[in-house]
């Protein structure tokens, strides 16, 4: 008759783990700190969005045109009520706007491209830019403005 002397006190070589119990490594992936982090991306992403428009601050003037509805994103020149004028966010001489422009159309002249006048912007400025893209060949240039709100 024989006797096991060992620590764990019954046979199996050293099988087990410390505290007694047989425990299988875990091969899955423990799902609820990744829907932690993503749910905080999407509110954070959610929160960010809506100021992530175009950056050149502007006071636009309020129509009754309803909203259009876009697939793609257009060019934007913005003219600031100084007459400074901006191809995106970047300021640009009035007599660059058309190298620029045939520059970043993807789709050539039939390019939509939206140009947004300060309400107080000399009319001239406008008037001179727009002159200067249809010039260029540009066929799809619409004016942004506000629409009103009803009183």
């Amino acid at each position: 008759m024989g006797m096991a002397v060992g620590g764990n006190g019954g046979g199996g070589g050293g099988r087990r783990r410390r505290g007694g119990r047989n425990r299988a490594v875990i091969s899955e992936i423990n799902v609820t700190p990744l829907v932690d982090v993503m749910l905080v991306l999407l509110i954070i992403f959610m929160v960010a969005a809506p100021m992530m428009t175009v950056g050149v601050p502007i006071d636009l003037p309020e129509t009754q045109a309803k909203a259009l509805n876009s697939e793609t994103q257009p060019i934007t020149i913005s003219v600031k009520n100084d007459g400074e004028v901006f191809l995106q966010e970047t300021p640009i001489p009035a007599a660059e706007i058309a190298a620029k422009l045939e520059a970043i159309a993807t789709t050539g002249y039939n390019e939509r491209i939206f140009v947004r006048g300060d309400a107080t912007a000399p009319y001239g400025v406008i008037a001179d830019v727009m002159a200067r893209i249809q010039g260029a060949g540009f066929k799809n240039i619409g004016l942004v403005t506000q629409q009103k709100k009803d009183q």
